[in-house]
């Protein structure tokens, strides 16, 4: 049951994340990488959130957290599209937009699954 989970909440997954690369890119450009920054700092808060909600919280069937946190979230977040991205930037030579885009992936990532975390565990506390 474990598989099928990750498949029915990978696709859901696959489908937000290319929903919302569609939203920022429009909204946004693609002259700097602002959707798939997006995709990690809101799939960052995600994980943290649901990650000790599912834990600590909420009592859910092993094979149903796996299929939300490994199916989806991971068909949501976009860290091999982050390195492809640096490596482009870099390649066209804009290492300055290289290293921006490094620090704050990683930066505000951290500070969302942190939040999501701390969320997840005062609600309603």
């Amino acid at each position: 049951m474990t598989y099928v989970f990750i498949a029915i909440f990978a696709t859901f997954g696959a489908f937000a994340r290319y929903g919302q690369t569609l939203l920022v890119q429009g909204v946004l450009g693609r002259g700097f990488p602002f959707a798939t920054l997006s995709i990690n700092v809101l799939g960052s808060f995600l994980m943290g959130f649901l990650f000790f909600l599912t834990l600590e919280r909420l009592s859910l069937p092993p094979s149903l957290r796996t299929g939300i946190l490994t199916g989806g979230l991971g068909a949501y977040t976009t860290f091999s599209t982050f390195s492809l991205e640096t490596l482009n930037l870099m390649e066209s030579g804009e290492w300055t937009r290289a290293a921006l885009y490094v620090a704050a992936s990683v930066l505000l990532s951290i500070t969302a699954v942190i939040l999501g975390a701390y969320l997840s565990r005062n609600i309603g506390a």
